[in-house]
C-alpha cells in the first residue's frame, strides 16, 4: 500500500483537477473549430452543388461535412466529461478536507506529545 499524506493527496488531485479542467477547454476549443470547418464545408457542399460540380464530388464534400459533425459532437461530449472529472476530483479534495483536516488541526491543537506514538496504535484495522 502506498503511504501518501493528506496533504500530498489533495495537492495531487488539485493538480489533476486543473489538468483536467485545462485540457477540456482545449478540446471544446477544438470541437468549435471542427464544428465551424464542417459548417464551412457543408456550405462548400450547396455552392459547388449549385455551380453544376459532379454529383460524386458534391456527396463526398458533404459526407466530410457530416463526419467532421461528428467528430465535433464527441469532442464536445468528451469536454463534457472532463467538466464531470473535474467536479469530482475537486469534491473530492473537499472530502478529504472535511474528513482529514479536523483531525490534523486537533492533533496539532493537543498539548499531548504523541511525537514517540506507535504509529501501528492508531492504524485502522
Amino acid at each position: 500500500m502506498v503511504d501518501i499524506k493528506n496533504k500530498q493527496l489533495q495537492e495531487a488531485i488539485t493538480v489533476l483537477g486543473k489538468n483536467v479542467a485545462r485540457d477540456g477547454e482545449a478540446i471544446r476549443a477544438a470541437a468549435l473549430g471542427i464544428h465551424t470547418v464542417a459548417m464551412d464545408t457543408a456550405r462548400v457542399a450547396e455552392q459547388i452543388s449549385g455551380l453544376g460540380v459532379d454529383a460524386a464530388s458534391v456527396a463526398e464534400t458533404r459526407e466530410l461535412a457530416k463526419m467532421m459533425t461528428g467528430v465535433s459532437e464527441a469532442s464536445a461530449a468528451y469536454a463534457a466529461a472532463a467538466d464531470n472529472t473535474t467536479r469530482a476530483a475537486t469534491a473530492a479534495v473537499d472530502q478529504a478536507r472535511a474528513s482529514h483536516d479536523g483531525i490534523h488541526e486537533a492533533v496539532n491543537r493537543s498539548p499531548v506529545d504523541v511525537s514517540g506514538l506507535n504509529r501501528q496504535w492508531v492504524t485502522p484495522e
